[in-house]
């Protein structure tokens, strides 16, 4: 017999104590900083996925995603999995087998990207940029007149380069040279934090994942779809090759659930939907614009404070780097084994390189959601500190440092 009303005992509640006293800044690109109001709302007892508590904030969720994308009528998904299941989502639902997509790859998740498309069948044209760059207009423009292609991928912010696709500009190229093309934009590293309007630049797809600047923690995956998006699903001629990523099981959901009703395809992950729905409200309550230039205003302290300490970006170029998050290579004679526990060490973690070629040449700092709509908490003077100081700890004396 287990008795499941025994009280915790003391032990346990002092490691849940030091657990959460010992807690070091999670200033990585996803997952971020989380308000309390978020965590505190998947504090729930539990709670049936068709309650009509639940059911409505389900619904309201769909509502308020409409609002941070800027669509009046996109659909918007929202499934249990990673950013990862959008890639599934976008190619299972709207690429049949032998149809051409052009892929911009800026890093590592342009090659996710493509290999996903490839699993389902699609022919993939790969317009490659060098690392720290990404693809011309004039390039894109070159190879959309050279045939017709289904869809174009924009990886807005690659999480591996820290680079700034300019998801608006190379829209209207594509409207230009090949009007009847899908816009696909993953924005897993970007949505919440740079500017993104899917109506209003004709984006046909755009998703994302609950732990990056949506401050929510990871779980979800979210996405947008066109009116023509949802047209174009609708026509294949072919059978969708993917169970748990098909519209055809998750569509009905959530329109039942907007129009609160109960449906059921799988369980979605209601305490991560109650934590959504609270940090939703939390991003729609003041101007978007304003959380975007916060972002520009945080990126530019991060991005200062770093080259006053001699450090060379990842991006070519400030003007093509992202506003959530910073690439920075290491200086000459010092690793990731060497700085990361360094400044983890003043309760600060950040990340190491991603892209495979240069892995292990430098580093990533996260700067999004909480950590800069709240700059009262200090993270992000803590994180400029605590890397100022391990590198001093390691002996670099760089920038305004000699």
């Amino acid at each position: 017999f287990v008795n499941l009303q025994k009280p915790i005992s003391k032990s346990t509640r002092a490691s849940h104590t030091m657990a959460s006293q010992e807690h070091k800044l999670c200033m990585i690109p996803g997952p971020v900083e989380f308000h309390e109001d978020v965590l505190t709302s998947m504090s729930t007892a539990a709670t049936s996925h068709v309650s009509p508590s639940f059911i409505s904030v389900f619904g309201e969720c769909v509502e308020l995603l409409r609002k941070v994308f800027f669509t009046a009528k996109g659909q918007p998904f929202i499934i249990s999995g990673s950013g990862t299941l959008g890639f599934d989502m976008t190619a299972s639902n709207l690429v049949e087998p032998g149809e051409d997509v052009l892929v911009l790859n800026s890093g590592y998740f342009g090659d996710s990207f493509t290999t996903c498309l490839e699993t389902y069948g699609a022919n993939v044209t790969q317009i490659k940029a060098e690392i720290g760059d990404r693809p011309s207009l004039e390039n894109i423009a070159e190879v959309l007149s050279s045939k017709k292609f289904k869809a174009i991928t924009i990886t807005h912010v690659d999480t591996s380069t820290g680079v700034l696709s300019d998801v608006r500009a190379i829209a209207e190229v594509v409207k230009q040279k090949s009007p009847d093309t899908l816009i696909i934009v993953d924005g897993v590293c970007s949505i919440g934090a740079e500017e993104l309007r899917v109506d209003e630049w004709g984006l046909d797809i755009a998703f994302t994942a609950s732990q990056k600047a949506l401050g929510v923690p990871s779980g979800l995956s979210i996405l947008i779809a066109s009116e023509r998006a949802i047209e174009v699903y609708k026509r294949r001629k072919t059978p969708i090759p993917s169970y748990y990523a098909s519209w055809a099981h998750w569509l009905p959901i959530m329109n039942a659930y907007e129009l609160r009703k109960a449906s059921y395809f799988a369980t979605p992950p209601v305490q991560l939907i109650y934590a959504l729905n609270t940090s939703l409200k939390q991003i729609t309550s003041v101007p978007l614009e304003t959380r975007f230039q916060m972002h520009k205003e945080v990126s530019n302290r991060i991005k200062d404070a770093i080259e006053n300490l001699g450090l060379k970006f990842v991006p070519n170029s400030r003007e093509i780097a992202a506003n959530g998050m910073t690439a920075v290579y290491y200086p000459e004679g010092i690793q990731a084994t060497d700085l990361l526990p360094r400044v983890a060490n003043h309760n600060v973690v950040i990340a190491g390189g991603l892209h495979r070629a240069i892995a292990t040449k430098y580093f990533r700092i996260g700067h999004m959601g909480l950590s800069v709509i709240e700059p009262n908490r200090g993270h992000i003077d803590k994180t400029i500190e605590s890397l100022r100081i391990g590198l001093n700890e390691l002996g670099y004396r760089g920038g305004e440092s000699q």
